[in-house]
């Protein structure tokens, strides 16, 4: 087995750790501290970061960088929530394309996030840290959590959130919860939250389960405060998301260290390109291609990019202005 202790490791080892970009310098700003951090903690590791699409540096610009330095072996792990297209697809298609190239490197590729006990105490924490910014003191069993995630054209990772919502809807103890997601699944924000507002609880906790800001999540912000407007009676509350929480980075480091140990397991047993889901049985099978060529290091449109259009409820793959940082 090889040795997991970075510590003791005689290979020369590079870290890779690849986004999906935004438009938006935040987003970046955001996903370049989170890799700051992991370069603090391996620190026998040379870590270069990049990005799949819009932003630069690109990830084939990483991983020419850590083979020029030197690396023989480099660890490629996303930093991506759920396992959707980006994470089975596109990023698979630049590491493989790199990898055939460079027959003389081992190069490995880790798993999304996933759900993970860490990601969903820290989730507990921004809801809490929500609540206590209230001065109204309305009890949990008042209260309906809506849990948002990115929405991809993959059922498996879109169920995901919906376990993500149930285990803190239990486990915090509130009235009730409900999912919607930012773009391409049903129901976007604003219909879940209009759908809400009609079971009568007496305050709404919006929490986008993404890692970064961007103008995904300046979106789903947008909709709670419409929704507020338009119905003082409720208090609406908008919980932070993920970001750079010390879990976030521990299950980060989790990941990089089962590349090494062997134990680098996706759950492929609901995979749409593996088993023949309900409704997704044509794409059984479908060559592992990424699609964002187009859009690769095109650069950003500034800090607060500009939302120009919302997702549909399609199940298509669309790289327009509102594409972010935590998609799958």
């Amino acid at each position: 087995m090889t040795n997991s202790d970075p510590s003791t490791d005689t290979i020369k080892t590079g870290l890779m750790i690849c986004g999906h970009g935004s438009r938006d310098d935040g987003a970046v700003e955001q996903f370049n501290l989170l890799a700051g951090h992991l370069k603090k903690r391996f620190p026998n590791y040379d870590v270069e970061s990049g990005f799949l699409e819009f932003a630069t540096p690109i990830i084939r610009t990483g991983l020419d960088k850590l083979k020029e330095r030197g690396a023989k072996r480099i660890l490629c792990v996303p930093s991506m929530l759920f396992a959707a297209g980006h994470v089975k697809n596109d990023l698979p298609s630049e590491i493989n394309n790199f990898a055939a190239v460079n027959p003389d490197l081992d190069v490995r590729f880790g798993r999304d996030l996933a759900i993970d006990r860490r990601l969903l105490e820290a989730a507990r924490e921004r809801i809490e840290a929500a609540e206590k910014e209230s001065d109204q003191q309305i009890s949990r069993s008042d209260t309906l959590l809506m849990v948002v995630g990115r929405g991809t054209n993959d059922p498996d990772a879109n169920s995901n959130v919906h376990k993500v919502a149930r285990m803190l809807w239990e486990g915090m103890g509130f009235g009730w919860a409900e999912v919607s997601y930012s773009g391409v699944a049903y129901p976007l924000v604003d219909e879940g939250l209009n759908k809400a507002l009609k079971l009568g609880y007496k305050r709404i906790i919006v929490f986008p389960y993404f890692l970064f800001t961007g103008i995904l999540v300046r979106r789903i912000y947008s909709w709670a405060d419409d929704a507020q407007a338009a119905n003082p009676e409720v208090e609406i509350l908008k919980a932070l998301y993920l970001r750079d929480h010390d879990n976030v980075l521990d299950v980060f480091a989790d990941r990089v260290q089962e590349m090494l140990s062997g134990d680098n397991n996706m759950n492929c047993g609901l995979c749409k390109y593996r088993e023949q889901i309900i409704g997704y049985e044509q794409d059984v099978g479908v060559p592992q291609v990424g699609h964002h060529h187009h859009v690769m290091g095109v650069g950003t449109d500034g800090h607060g990019a500009d939302d120009h259009g919302v997702h549909g409820h399609h199940h298509g793959h669309h790289h327009g202005p509102s594409d972010d940082m935590d998609k799958g």
